[in-house]
C-alpha cells in the first residue's frame, strides 16, 4: 500500500491529537533535559524550536530568557502551544522559509518524523545566522527496532507490506553527520544513546499514539486488533513480570555550528 506524503511530522501529521500525546507520550518532553542543557539558551537569543509539539519544552527555553519561535506540522499541537501563550505556527519541517533570523535551532523528538532530512537541514541552515548552532535529539539507528519488527510482521498479516523508512528517519551518527557537513555545519558532537524508556500507558497506547501513521495503513476497524497483536508479539522482549513496559529507544543527539562566524 502506498504511504501518504510526509508533511514534516509523519504521514498525515495533521491527525495528531495533542490530548492523546500528552496522555500517552508526555515522557518524550520530560526526558528532554539533556538536549536543553546542550542547547544552553541565553537571554536575548532568538531560537527556533523545530517540531515544537505542544510547547512543553518551548516554555522552558522562553523561561531561560530567549525569544522563541515554535513550528510544527500539526495544527492540533500548535493550538495547544498557542494556549500556553507561545509564538508558534504551523510549518512543514521540510519547507522552512526563515532567512538568517536565529541564533540557534533546537529540536527534540521531531526530526525522525521528517523523512527528507537534506531538505530539513538546508532549511535550518538558511534560518540560522552565520555561526549559529543546531542542537537536536531524535530517534537514531536501532530506535524501537523490536517495535518496528512487530509492526511490519502484523501489517503483513493483513496483507500490507510497508517500508517504515517512509514514516521514520533513524540514521547512524555517520549518516547524519555527513548530511550536516554537506550543508555547511561543523559537527561539534554527535552520539547514539541507548535509552530504554518506561511506557506507563502500556504498549497498545504507545502504538496508537506514536505508531499511528503505520496503523492508519489499515482500515479503522482493524487498528485496535492489530495493535493488540503487536503488543502480544512484543511482550516477551519489552514487558517485565510485573506487566511494565519499556520501549527500546535509541536516540541520536548532536550539536553543530553553521560556518561563517
Amino acid at each position: 500500500m502506498a504511504q501518504p506524503e510526509s508533511d514534516g511530522r509523519g504521514p498525515a501529521g495533521d491527525a495528531w491529537s495533542a490530548e492523546a500525546y500528552a496522555r500517552n507520550a508526555r515522557f518524550v518532553s520530560d526526558l528532554g533535559a539533556p538536549v536543553l542543557d546542550l542547547l544552553d539558551p541565553r537571554p536575548g537569543e532568538r531560537i527556533l524550536d523545530l517540531g515544537c509539539g505542544d510547547g512543553a519544552l518551548t516554555e522552558k527555553i522562553v523561561a531561560a530568557g530567549a525569544e522563541v519561535r515554535g513550528v510544527d506540522a500539526s495544527p492540533d499541537m500548535i493550538a495547544m502551544a498557542r494556549a500556553r501563550g507561545l509564538d508558534v505556527e504551523v510549518v512543514d519541517g521540510h519547507a522552512l522559509a526563515f532567512d538568517r533570523e536565529f541564533d540557534a535551532v533546537f529540536s527534540n523528538a521531531a526530526i525522525h518524523w521528517m523523512t527528507r532530512p537534506a531538505e530539513v537541514i538546508a532549511g535550518v541552515a538558511r534560518a540560522l545566522k552565520p555561526g549559529g548552532r543546531f542542537v537536536a535529539e531524535f530517534g537514531g539507528m536501532g530506535n524501537v527496532a523490536a517495535i518496528r519488527t512487530a509492526i511490519i510482521a502484523v501489517l503483513a498479516g493483513y496483507g500490507v507490506e510497508t517500508d517504515l523508512r517512509q514514516i521514520w528517519y533513524f540514521p547512524t551518527e555517520a549518516e547524519h553527520a555527513a548530511r550536516l557537513e554537506a550543508a555547511g555545519f561543523t559537527v561539534e558532537e554527535i552520539a547514539l544513546i541507548p535509552r530504554p524508556t518506561p511506557v506507563a500507558s502500556g504498549m497498545e497506547a504507545w502504538l496508537a499514539t506514536l505508531a499511528a501513521p503505520a496503523l492508519r495503513l489499515l482500515s479503522e476497524g482493524d487498528r485496535d486488533e492489530a495493535a493488540g497483536r503487536m503488543a502480544r508479539l512484543l511482550a516477551p522482549a519489552l514487558q517485565d513480570e510485573g506487566g511494565n513496559w519499556r520501549a527500546d529507544y535509541v536516540r541520536i543527539r548532536f550539536r553543530a555550528i553553521l560556518a561563517g562566524a
